[in-house]
């Protein structure tokens, strides 16, 4: 009498080869997504950072650096300065009106820009532990408190030159061109979007994006082994 025939089994057969291959092409992936790829940009916007130690160091200590805008005749200034300048270069033989207005609103422009806008920290000695050494003059007036009445005044002013310069030059189109240009090199820096904010040429920039890559990798099946005879 022959024995009852026992039930076959399916077996897994993992090959090696594959396994081992499989965990390096992981183990690549992995490193791979941890790493942030970095790639060039022609022009970029970056942000400065707000850091809180600087933060309570700047409410601790005067800021003598733009605190002056804000003193009696801080404003008349800029009229007197641009009175003189005007004279200055009306001295020059042959000079005409038109030209005359406009290298008075261009230097106008350009003084203001490398004084607000370019040069950043405080230019003299003082206790505040670098708390201004990231901020334009501009960012550091009023504790960068937007739509004061300083802000506006130093806002109006380059405004006000450019229309007076575009009645002279008899709206002359390449030198409205000019005096425009120069408004805005002026102005774009005094704009609350563009606050804290800096133009870098040619700064490489880092990607943030990774790609999600299983942390275990999934046992590939070679094949299933044919049941066993009885």
């Amino acid at each position: 009498m022959s024995s009852p025939s026992r039930p076959s089994v399916p077996t897994l057969v993992i090959s090696p080869s594959a396994s081992s291959s499989t965990s390096a092409a992981a183990s690549r992936a992995s490193t791979g997504a941890g790493k942030r790829a970095r790639s060039s940009s022609l022009v970029s916007l970056q942000q400065v950072p707000e850091d809180p130690q600087q933060v309570l160091d700047r409410g601790a200590h005067n800021n003598h650096n733009a605190d002056w805008v804000n003193f009696k005749g801080a404003w008349v200034i800029h009229v007197v300065l641009i009175t003189l300048g005007k004279i200055l270069v009306d001295v020059v033989p042959g000079m005409s009106q038109e030209i005359s207005w406009s290298i008075v609103t261009c230097g106008y422009m350009a003084v203001t820009f490398l004084m607000f806008h370019h040069r950043t920290g405080v230019p003299f000695e003082s206790n505040s532990s670098g708390a201004w050494d990231e901020l334009t003059m501009w960012e550091q007036i009023d504790g960068g408190a937007q739509y004061t009445p300083a802000r506006k005044w130093l806002t109006c002013v380059p405004i006000g030159l450019f229309l007076i310069s575009t009645h002279y030059t008899k709206y002359k189109s390449w030198l409205f061109a000019i005096n425009f240009t120069a408004l805005l090199i002026a102005l774009a820096p005094k704009l609350p979007l563009l606050h804290r904010q800096r133009v870098r040429f040619l700064e490489p920039v880092e990607s943030t994006t990774t790609t999600p890559v299983s942390s275990r990798p999934r046992t590939p099946i070679h094949g299933l082994a044919p049941p066993s005879s009885s």
